[in-house]
């Protein structure tokens, strides 16, 4: 061996700390490091001295027990408080915590032994039930993210994964985003340098607190390289090892030094998911795939703990694959599996599971621009087994995925409902589509497919999974008419009345595109849906030639037309038509021009008041009858309890609910059934019984589940009876939420 090569080993181990690891396996180490220091510092030729010397360094080097990840993971648990979350969840975290805290103190622990209480804090961690229901946070997409501290969030191609109790975000900084921020009136498509890797933490999904660089330009690499003369680095995700309790980044890479071709994956490890990530192996190709690297790739971590590579090959990728990292030490993709094929190619491979199924969405292949979701289901239980043919998610069409292309997807499973996020990448800094790089959607599951919500705000529950629509979401899609990547004749979502109709360049606030009608009569027309209520209707416009009959209309459900007339303007000028009350249903929003040319960008169509009432009734609340008690030794209730109804036939639960006309309403029961069994119950409104209601089972008593029925009502006072038709009784009953017309 040479002196270079122990110079290198003892170099590397000079950075290490006492504090990191073991006490009795420190000692071991320190001493034969200290001697290989004094070795280096003698001259001549030591020969086997040295030989023995690098080799026993390299033995306790290998020997070390490291517990900075586990010692990092215990100081943040221990900040966790017994008040704050069900007894019977606690009780198991408190004795893991105890027992990693022992662990990390003990001089004589093993790898094994810290492994082991890491997988089983971070497990209990993850089954921490806490007693608040949580509040809706807002998600605005179409703007730039910050941090909690106010710094911009600079994440693009990871991913959101939950460690314990705590979602970490894990993406690229490139340079061009930053460029793109500070001016983003024109395309950076050639900047796509690597500045780190860094992670945001966040228990709600929403605030994100940065957290580290994992990874930086420094960050060393096999063959003396390092991770800044990569040519590219990107599309991202993390696991974790049970077996090592280690982190492991899998990412794209293209570095020549490393081997092979370049084209690969590489594979960094930390202690901690912020942890300072090192090199932990590269892999050139994955077996089974026909090239070299991965098309486009992501990390999906099973409900088993099992971690996957989701990947297109490189060139063409025209097959997507599942790889399954190795159990041992997630350092190796294992042989893939194709499950699907598109002679066309798709990019932007992401995977999310829904009701027991597996679910691969990808976009098109065409570079950084938006496009709809492709999706392949699982037929079978095995996430490598077969797959479905493609189809378009519904949702994704009349935008373009919100002007994105698949990023990654988190599945958020709630005290209520699960709500899987479809976390877009826009890649605004390379296509110049539109503002922000993050624009995250609800993906439900109302019929046998998954449909995506095109919503440009909206507030998310993190503990229930429940989401609703944010009170300044723009109802119409491609407002801003970025979704097109070229000049197009027809554009995406809108239908062609008439006339002359394309997207110029640029728009109203220097992004790619605006809609241009003319010269001449022209128009174009949309249909969304929308709720009851007063909307402001808005677009920034201006004109060219002798304007007529210029204007934006919407038409509403039941046939109302609300008017705005856009006049002569040669600069772009906002225009407002406010306080307009609309009906619920399909609306018709149409653009036109009757003579010169109307060129329109940022439509808008904002709901600012009214619309449908609904009331919350509480089982616990006079004049609310329970033939049993209110209890709440359940978590996850509203209010201040529920109604515990008797387990007998006609031990009913009853509410009193006010109707200012007559007419149909939508009720809403929130209910638990911790049994095995549906619960019948007969739904008496007014002395009638109008329908039988089956409250399936939740699954436990502090899973909460909502049960939506339209009944009819009379004016004034109803009552609502929830009347059971055998010995069980009824659910646990929460509330009644009421929703008149």
């Amino acid at each position: 061996m040479s002196t270079d090569s122990l110079a290198q080993l003892y170099s590397r181990a000079a950075g290490y700390r006492a504090s990191d690891f073991t006490a009795n396996s420190w000692a071991e180490f320190a001493a034969r490091r200290d001697a290989a220091g004094r070795l280096l510092d003698q001259e001549g030729d030591q020969g086997d001295t040295r030989t023995a010397a690098q080799a026993g360094l390299q033995a306790a080097t290998d020997g070390l027990v490291m517990v900075r990840g586990l010692k990092t993971l215990v100081a943040d648990y221990a900040a966790r408080r017994p008040g704050d979350y069900s007894d019977k969840s606690w009780a198991p975290f408190a004795k893991a915590l105890t027992t990693a805290t022992a662990v990390a103190a003990d001089p004589s622990a093993t790898n094994s032994d810290v492994a082991a209480v890491k997988t089983a804090l971070v497990t209990a961690a993850a089954e921490l039930e806490p007693l608040a229901t949580g509040t809706f946070e807002t998600i605005t997409n179409d703007t730039f993210w910050n941090d909690t501290s106010g710094n911009p969030i600079y994440s693009q191609g990871g991913g959101v994964f939950k460690f314990g109790d705590t979602y970490y975000w894990y993406g690229v900084h490139y340079t061009g985003a930053e460029y793109y921020r500070a001016n983003p009136t024109k395309a950076y498509s050639g900047d796509v340098s690597f500045v780190s890797i860094p992670v945001y933490t966040s228990k709600d999904l929403v605030h994100w607190t940065f957290a580290n660089n994992v990874a930086t330009r420094s960050t060393a690499l096999a063959n003396g390289a390092t991770l800044g003369q990569a040519g590219w680095v990107g599309r991202l995700g993390v696991s974790y090892n049970e077996t090592t309790g280690k982190y492991v980044l899998v990412v794209q890479v293209y570095l020549p030094s490393l081997g092979g071709d370049g084209n690969g994956v590489l594979f960094l490890r930390g202690d901690s998911p912020t942890d300072n990530f090192d090199y932990g192996y590269y892999q050139n190709q994955i077996v089974n795939s026909p090239t070299t690297g991965t098309g486009d790739q992501t990390v999906f971590t099973d409900d088993d703990g099992h971690d996957y590579v989701i990947f297109s090959n490189r060139s063409g990728r025209a097959r997507s694959f599942v790889s399954k990292l190795r159990d041992s030490d997630s350092l190796r993709a294992e042989p893939a599996v194709q499950i699907g094929y598109n002679a066309s190619g798709r990019e932007g491979n992401a995977m999310f599971k829904l009701d027991g199924k597996y679910y691969q969405a990808t976009s098109d292949l065409h570079g950084w621009n938006s496009s709809v979701a492709h999706v392949i289901e699982s037929t079978s239980s095995n996430i490598q087994g077969t797959y479905s043919s493609e189809y378009t998610m519904a949702g994704t069409e009349m935008d373009y995925s919100h002007v994105t292309q698949t990023g990654f997807f988190v599945t958020v499973k709630g005290t209520v409902q699960t709500t899987v996020i479809f976390a877009g990448d826009r890649w605004s800094d390379f296509a110049w589509n539109g503002i922000g790089y993050n624009q995250w959607m609800p993906v439900t599951k109302p019929g046998s497919r998954p449909q995506m919500s095109s919503v440009s705000q909206w507030e998310f529950n993190a503990v229930t999974g429940e989401w609703r629509v944010g009170p300044q979401n723009n109802y119409v899609l491609n407002p801003d008419f970025q979704a097109d990547r070229v000049t197009v004749s027809t554009l995406t979502g809108w239908a062609n009345t008439g006339g002359t109709v394309t997207n110029v360049s640029p728009g109203a606030n220097g992004s790619r595109f605006a809609l241009q009608l003319g010269s001449g009569s022209a128009g174009v027309r949309q249909q969304i849906t929308i709720p009851a209520g007063t909307y402001t209707l808005s677009a920034y416009a201006k004109t060219a030639g002798t304007i007529s009959g210029a204007e934006v209309s919407v038409t509403d459900a039941a046939g109302a037309t609300r008017t705005l007339s856009i006049p002569s303007s040669s600069g772009w000028t906002r225009r407002e038509l406010a306080g307009i009350s609309l009906a619920a249903g399909t609306a018709t929003v149409t653009i036109r021009t009757g003579g010169g040319t109307l060129t329109i960008d940022g439509l808008g169509l904002v709901k600012t008041s009214g619309g449908t009432p609904s009331t919350c009734y509480e089982a616990e609340t006079a004049p609310a009858v329970c033939q049993g008690t209110i209890d709440s030794n359940y978590s996850g209730y509203s209010g201040t309890g529920f109604c515990n109804g008797s387990n007998a036939v006609g031990a009913y639960a009853q509410f009193t609910a006010n109707a200012s006309a007559a007419g149909t309403a939508t009720m809403a029961i929130r209910f638990a059934n911790g049994t095995t069994s549906a619960r019948p119950v007969n739904l008496v409104v007014n002395g009638s019984t109008v329908t039988t209601l089956s409250f399936e089972p939740t699954g436990a008593w502090s899973t909460w589940a909502t049960k939506t029925v339209s009944v009819p009502l009379i004016s004034g006072a109803n009552t609502i009876r929830l009347d059971p038709t055998t010995a069980t009784g009824t659910p646990n009953v929460d509330y009644l939420d009421v929703t008149t017309s």
